[in-house]
């Protein structure tokens, strides 16, 4: 079809690249996209808030790009249409999560047309300097007859690795000038191939010739597919290394059940450095190994020689020095090291290795048992533990997006998550997991044999975006949402101990209890989904299972104790 104007070629090129859903929250700078999305084959996926649809975009390309590590012809790029300045501000908290996560995103906002601009009207701004900061391109497309090269550049750098959001302002006068042009073809997405072979040489040489390594994986391991998890698997046999997850981990990027898996490094400057204290350390994939705030000592020793493997240019090297550096994609690089690790580590070597790594996870384990009990017998409300533990007894095999937030480090030492079932708000930020799940399942129910979606967030990242629910009944989706409640903002009163030191009797906490407490329940329900109060631990599986059973959007309102 030849497109009469600016919005129709806009919208050709979304179906002829494969896009089935425009999320978005309209405005009247979008009237032609939205116009010309309504007499097309797209779905129009309305959020009551420009943050929410960036957040339901951001969750469904997470989701998507999973399912197209097995589908080629699945596109994974979610496309979320804004208003202007103002909706392009409300949009920048999820923006960053977004970019955070790596979501593949084409984020456009109208604009007023070029040459209205010098009489500053109401909702003015420049966009593409707004969403710069928290893209890997952002620009605005002045003339119709760029729109097609622009557009086809946009999907590009959204896909090509490592993965993220752009920005594409399109005003008035664009989006409505009359064109012949037609959308320009995608052409192939490459990978970032093996990486350079003598570094690969260099840090199997490296890896072999090692006093007991380490490995630390991070998301970016997740992102490049299952079979990028499984090459970091076979590294950790080649080398007998012990293996960690970065600080903040949000995807599944080792199988935690595997036996030289010790843990997730936990955010805190002491317990960091003691994990990370080794002669030779591969950092696989990692973009967020440093802890919330300012560490007074090196997490890694100075004389540790670091390897990176890694997609991402800008993370090589990025904290801790680059003594190997391998740019590649992280599934092909790691099996190529592991393939020469193989051959050259005597068997006598690896499994002297393997038995410290047995040390120190017997080691661990009994600290992280200490750590992670939380049991409270007065109390009526559920742990966090208890909690997890019924979620991963009922809902094992779901597709799980959490912002649990204080639950989180509960779920991910308690839940044996298979590659490509997990993902968290990796940018710190409330408001990204609700929203995300509700794209998520979105993405998970158009597939031939969908999973169950569980989102699970804290109380207090719920209490952001809760209208969020509202697109998830209008769109029927099957979504069950798990809030765990503690009716406080309590990583903040964590964080206030952690940073200042004392008892918490010492602190007011002034803005962090939820005092009288918001019914989440009445909230859910008055958004068209159907909401449950759970009030002890012997509540929660009965009610999660007839959740997961009913079709459509659930809240279950969880009571859990600090």
């Amino acid at each position: 079809m030849t497109a009469t104007t600016g919005a129709d070629l806009f919208v050709d090129a979304l179906e002829r690249y494969g896009v089935e859903y425009v999320f978005g929250n309209p405005g009247t700078t979008e009237l032609p996209i939205v116009n010309a999305i309504g007499k097309s084959d797209l779905e129009y996926v309305l959020g009551l808030h420009e943050d929410v649809a960036v957040g339901m975009a951001g969750g469904y390309a997470q989701t998507r790009r999973y399912h197209a590590h097995h589908d080629p012809d699945v596109m994974p790029v979610g496309v979320v249409n804004l208003h202007i300045t103002p909706g392009l501000a409300h949009g920048l908290g999820n923006l960053y999560a977004a970019k955070m996560v790596g979501a593949p995103l084409v984020v456009t906002a109208g604009n007023h047309s070029t040459d209205f601009r010098h009489e500053e009207p109401i909702l003015s701004g420049e966009l593409a300097s707004m969403a710069d900061q928290f893209c890997k391109w952002s620009d605005e497309v002045l003339d119709v007859d760029a729109l097609p090269t622009m557009l086809r550049r946009a999907f590009r750098v959204a896909l090509e690795p490592p993965t993220g959001p752009v920005f594409l302002g399109l005003p008035l006068d664009v989006t409505m000038a009359e064109t012949d042009a037609e959308p320009e073809r995608l052409g192939a997405i490459p990978t970032a191939g093996p990486g350079d072979p003598d570094a690969i040489e260099a840090a199997a040489d490296a890896l072999v010739e090692a006093d007991n390594p380490i490995i630390v994986v991070g998301d970016h391991v997740a992102r490049a597919g299952a079979d990028a998890v499984q090459a970091a698997v076979d590294l950790a046999e080649a080398s007998g290394a012990r293996v960690h997850g970065e600080i903040l981990s949000c995807e599944v990027n080792f199988p935690t059940e595997h036996p030289q898996w010790i843990s997730h490094v936990p955010p805190d400057e002491e317990l960091a450095s003691t994990l990370l204290s080794a002669e030779t350390i591969l950092f696989a994939g990692c973009s967020t190994n440093t802890t919330l705030t300012r560490h007074e000592e090196p997490l890694v020793p100075d004389h540790a020689t670091c390897l990176h493997v890694s997609d991402a240019v800008w993370e090589v090297g990025k904290n801790q020095p680059a003594d190997v550096a391998v740019v590649g994609d992280p599934g092909q690089a790691l099996a190529a090291v592991a393939d020469r690790v193989a051959e050259r580590l005597p068997d006598e070597v690896r499994e002297e290795r393997l038995e410290y790594v047995d040390a120190v996870s017997e080691m661990v384990e009994a600290q992280m048992a200490t750590m992670t009990s939380d049991e409270r017998p007065d109390d009526p409300r559920a742990s966090k533990a208890q909690l997890v533990d019924a979620m991963e007894r009922v809902a094992g095999d779901a597709f799980v997006v959490d912002e649990g937030v204080t639950s989180k480090y509960a779920m991910l030492t308690r839940w044996s998550f298979e590659p490509e079932q997990y993902i968290s708000n990796k940018g710190g930020g409330l408001g990204y997991g609700l929203s995300a799940a509700v794209g998520a399942a979105l993405a998970e129910g158009d597939r031939d044999d969908p999973r169950d979606v569980v989102g699970f967030v804290g109380d207090g990242s719920y209490l952001y975006y809760p209208h969020a629910m509202y697109s998830a009944a209008r769109y029927d989706l099957d979504l069950t949402v798990v809030v765990s409640d503690n009716r406080n903002y309590r990583i903040l009163k964590n964080n206030t101990l952690d940073l200042m030191g004392g008892e918490e009797a010492d602190y007011e906490f002034p803005g962090m209890d939820f005092d009288p407490p918001v019914d989440l329940v009445a909230n859910a329900e008055s958004h068209g989904a159907r909401g449950t109060l759970v009030e002890t631990p012997e509540e929660i599986e009965p009610a999660l299972e007839e959740a997961l059973v009913r079709d459509g959007p659930d809240v279950l309102d969880v009571l859990v104790h600090d």
